[in-house]
């Protein structure tokens, strides 16, 4: 398969590039600034010189994702995955009344209109068959029944993003194209920090699975787990 994974530079992104081509896919992976990609996707890059190709893409300007997706049409590049993982957490602290409005548009930018942009230019892209699938990587704290009152900006925008996901998954039903919004866990990266219990490589691990169709969904959520279980909605 071919997949083409945002953020890709570290953290879940990272973990799941490099899950993805030793199980033997090609992963296009998009960085904000490719002469700047950190030591460890250089490292990959050149152990799978064939699986990895690293390209510019930043999910806050529509630019760079048509740039990008014009150029892999030019090649004739098509897709079985996209996976919109690059995301931001800010104003953690930030009570409602001491929220700066900028700091939560901003999120919005990243966290929403980011994968909207990817989908908007990359969609064309992607093999309309069964075995093709969109993950929009999510987070517990967009869950409605499970709100607790803080991380503001984060938590509306993955909620929305639940949103974004639902409705991109009517809209390809008729093409059998699977789109899930997935929490990955708590898990040991530079947003979720050094106290959290899971890690990157397990919620790729579990990821992967679910794109390979190795962890059956029988239920008809699109908030799921990285078991395949629905999440609260």
């Amino acid at each position: 398969m071919k997949l083409f994974i945002t953020g890709a530079n570290r953290g879940l992104g990272l973990a799941l590039t490099t899950e993805a081509v030793k199980r033997g896919h090609t992963v296009f992976a998009g960085v904000r600034n490719p002469q700047k990609q950190s030591d460890a996707l250089s490292h990959l890059s050149s152990l799978f010189p064939n699986k990895i190709e690293i390209l510019q893409l930043d999910v806050a300007e529509e630019s760079t994702c048509q740039a990008a997706a014009e150029k892999f049409k030019a090649d004739n590049i098509s897709l079985d995955v996209i996976i919109n993982n690059a995301g931001i957490l800010d104003e953690r602290s930030k009570t409602i009344e001491e929220i700066d409005i900028e700091k939560v548009e901003q999120t919005f930018n990243i966290n929403l209109f980011g994968p909207m942009r990817v989908v908007k230019y990359f969609l064309p892209l992607l093999y309309k068959e069964s075995d093709s699938t969109v993950i929009n990587i999510s987070s517990e704290a967009g869950s409605f029944q499970n709100a607790y009152g803080g991380d503001y900006p984060y938590a509306l925008s993955k909620s929305a993003l639940n949103m974004f996901s639902e409705q991109l998954r009517n809209y390809l039903k008729d093409d059998e194209v699977s789109v899930y919004a997935v929490h990955p866990g708590w898990i040991k990266t530079d947003m979720g920090g050094d106290k959290a219990p899971g890690t990157p490589e397990e919620s790729a691990h579990g990821i992967m699975d679910i794109i390979e169709r190795k962890t059956k969904i029988i239920h008809n959520s699109s908030f799921i787990t990285i078991k395949g279980e629905a999440m609260p909605q």
